[in-house]
């Protein structure tokens, strides 16, 4: 069953409570979006509801919004070890995000929020359990390991809410999430939103919703809009470096997909060794330097970010205005996430997939199932159309003399003549370390006057960690703290 309602309601016209619209309103949001329109009405009835919409187009706030007053309204002291409403999403980021969402409109209805996800250490969250809280977002395995040492009980869960739940499938988590929901009252609200139903959600759905209310605002493989779809044709590998450096040098953000953690890690490297200030996110990074990378992108502080699929699902930053894939993706779901990255809330964005000649074939076939026509052309490096597209080109920052030595040392062959592969593990050295200490700030910044010439440099410098936080045999190009390099090593 599909509603149709007003078409241009407004949040109280749903029945959202008036300090949920308040809060709303001091955000500088009092419009809701289709999906938003389409669900609020059911979901604050209490309904389960299966919700198809494509990324960005304001999912979270279509299950935030309803968890929150409802809990509010049947308002019961925190339970140690046994929250009421429980939302589960694949990504740790995503996590982060849809807290960032939630917990305004939480503290406006005095309800407690905790988020628990792995690779970070689980005493704070199993702290936040015991003392009690009202609503968990949690990804499903950190979330089955708490539950499995007795830090947690679902029990007492009202509502639970799966967000992406094909990302979930696609990453192999819905096991786990069959055995968690399984856990949680039968008579339970529950709210499924994702963009397609195949791989299994399906199954879910049959399984664990009730007489569910489907509201679909987009056909399941709409491209994002208003989207401009570009394909970039290069001759060769060398044309391609130089066509992906001209495509970041532009002054908004800027988001470059590869398929690899190493190409990830390594594209970030290269374009700040070109005076292009890049940050990368990947799996190999720990937390804290995951949260980091994403401060300064987020921030502004770097205007490019270098990623691979893993972030395509849990990245919610506005204003992106060009999303770039360095490789093109293998299917074409995945094209549509990492492009709905851009054309957020309504904005307008850019899409380039950067084509080899053998990867011909492979996109026109990708772009019929992913329901777009591309601009294809011929380009290279100061060509007319990557010139148009980039717009005006931001100034460049020098690196850091930390970064350059990191670069130096990652191209140098080892004391074995073979090349090094993701750094030596050893810390920089004394003299680049003390430079570093004496001018990183963790932020873009002009550098100090130059030491003997008395003239300000003509570059900025932009200081960044290498490898901060990664696996071996990777490394993150980051935002330093104050305190000079950190070594590369393992976690």
């Amino acid at each position: 069953m599909t509603s149709a309602r007003n078409p241009h309601p407004a949040f109280a016209d749903l029945g959202v409570p008036a300090a949920l619209c308040a809060v709303l309103h001091r955000g500088g949001i009092d419009t809701p979006f289709p999906i938003q329109s389409a669900t609020l009405a059911d979901t604050l009835a209490g309904r389960d509801v299966l919700g198809r919409g494509r990324t960005g187009s304001g999912k979270t706030l279509a299950f935030a919004l309803p968890m929150v007053a409802r809990l509010s309204d049947r308002r019961r002291a925190s339970q140690s070890l046994r929250p009421r409403g429980l939302i589960l999403a694949p990504t740790r980021e995503l996590v982060t995000q849809i807290a960032a969402v939630i917990e305004p409109l939480a503290a406006a209805s005095k309800l407690r929020v905790t988020t628990v996800f792995g690779g970070v250490s689980q005493g704070r969250q199993v702290s936040a359990l015991r003392s009690g809280v009202d609503i968990v977002i949690a990804c499903p395995g950190r979330l089955e390991d708490l539950i499995r040492q007795g830090h947690c009980r679902l029990d007492a869960v009202e509502i639970t809410v799966l967000d992406e739940a094909d990302h979930m499938a696609d990453l192999g988590f819905l096991p786990a999430v069959r055995r968690l929901l399984d856990a949680t009252p039968r008579d339970g609200q529950r709210m499924l939103f994702s963009a397609t139903l195949d791989n299994g959600v399906d199954v879910i759905v049959r399984r664990f919703l009730s007489k569910p209310l489907t509201h679909s605002v987009d056909p399941e493989a709409a491209p994002i809009e208003p989207t401009s779809h570009h394909v970039f044709a290069v001759d060769n590998v060398e044309d391609k470096s130089h066509v992906v450096r001209e495509l970041a040098s532009g002054e908004g953000r800027r988001l470059l997909f590869t398929r690899t953690k190493h190409g990830a890690k390594k594209l970030a490297m290269q374009l700040t060794q070109a005076g292009v200030p890049a940050v990368d996110l990947h799996g190999n990074l720990n937390q804290n330097a995951r949260d980091r990378n994403l401060a300064a992108f987020s921030s502004g502080r770097v205007r490019v970010l270098v990623a691979t699929d893993i972030a395509a699902r849990g990245l919610h930053v506005d204003d992106v205005v060009l999303v770039v894939h360095v490789d093109p993706p293998t299917e074409h779901k995945a094209y549509l996430h990492r492009s709905g990255r851009t054309a957020r809330a309504g904005a307008g964005g850019d899409v380039v997939t950067v084509m080899l000649p053998s990867q011909r074939g492979d996109v026109r076939t990708l772009a019929r199932q992913a329901g777009i026509t591309p601009v294809i052309r011929q380009v290279s490096a100061g060509s007319q159309h990557t010139r148009e597209l980039v717009g005006a080109a931001a100034a460049l920052v020098a690196p850091s003399p930390v970064q350059a030595e990191s670069a130096r040392r990652a191209h140098a062959p080892s004391s074995s003549g073979r090349p090094r592969r993701g750094g030596s593990g050893r810390p920089a050295s004394g003299r680049a370390a003390a430079s570093t200490r004496a001018s990183s700030s963790g932020r873009a910044a002009p550098s100090g006057h130059a030491a003997s010439s008395g003239h300000a440099p003509s570059h900025r410098t932009w200081s960044t960690t290498s490898a901060t936080g990664s696996k071996p045999g990777s490394s993150a190009v980051s935002v330093s703290r104050a305190g000079g390099p950190r070594r590369r090593g393992s976690r």
